[in-house]
């Protein structure tokens, strides 16, 4: 099973154009010409091709809603995270970097910035970033890329550090895919068995039997070694333990998984 760590890229009303009572033109319909519509109109256009993964089509109506209202960092910070979408980090940078320009505490564009570095494997900047913007909010998004670093550096009781301070905040922020969400690096099947468990215990640590016992299971099916005896080993797991499921799941034939 192919399991990924989620990377937040983040901006501020984010509801797509639908919420707000638009949507985009249907095939055959007349069409408003873009320079008719206002900074909000083309923002909203812009939110609503991105819902729809059409990053090219969101881009074209921000850079318009930004040559309207050229020092909206929000807008900066959008077509930002539509640049990272398509893979231009050069562009996502310059973006995010402007956003931060016009807005010094923009959290979102500090945070996004960490993206930009850590999808260029500069993990030194990644996490100088993601530490600005949890200065500037502590938000539980941030400690979990942070958290994603740290992993990938193998640094592993930083990274467990900071995501049971994001599950401290936002109990369901590890289990959730940001509709934004960036894949990681995590593509090793021993890589995914080791963040599985090492979720398994902050689940455990948290008091969440029902996460803990879905990524003992992701852990299992990636190979986790001598994974019954950790779990009967370590104290942190003594409540899951007492699960009825977890001794189901312990006994249950996995394909290609060995004790």
């Amino acid at each position: 099973m192919f399991y990924r760590i989620s990377v937040f890229i983040l901006a501020v009303c984010l509801a797509p154009a639908i919420l707000h009572g638009q949507s985009l033109p249907a095939s055959g319909e007349s069409q408003v010409t873009p320079e008719k519509l206002t900074a909000q109109e083309l923002e909203q256009r812009g939110d609503a091709f991105r819902s729809q993964k059409d990053f090219v089509g969101a881009l074209q109506h921000y850079d318009l809603a930004l040559k309207k209202t050229p020092k909206n960092a929000v807008v900066w910070n959008k077509a930002g995270m539509a640049e990272l979408q398509l893979g231009r980090f050069d562009q996502a940078k310059r973006r995010f970097d402007r956003a931060v320009k016009l807005k010094k505490d923009y959290a979102e564009a500090v945070n996004n910035l960490g993206v930009v570095h850590y999808k260029r494997g500069s993990y030194r900047r990644a996490i100088s970033q993601y530490r600005k913007a949890i200065a500037l909010r502590d938000a539980a998004s941030f400690h979990s890329n942070l958290g994603t670093v740290y992993f990938d550096q193998k640094k592993y009781e930083l990274a467990m550090a900071e995501y049971l301070r994001a599950l401290a905040i936002d109990p369901e922020v590890l289990e959730r895919t940001s509709a934004t969400g960036i894949s990681a690096h995590v593509s090793k099947p021993e890589d995914r068995a080791r963040y599985a468990f090492m979720l398994a215990k902050l689940y455990a640590t948290a008091g969440d039997t029902e996460h803990c016992l879905g990524q003992l299971r992701r852990a299992m099916e990636n190979g986790y070694p001598n994974l019954k005896d950790a779990v009967q080993k370590d104290d942190v797991f003594a409540t899951v333990r007492q699960d009825p499921k977890f001794v189901e799941l312990i006994h249950a034939e996995v394909p290609g998984i060995t004790q």
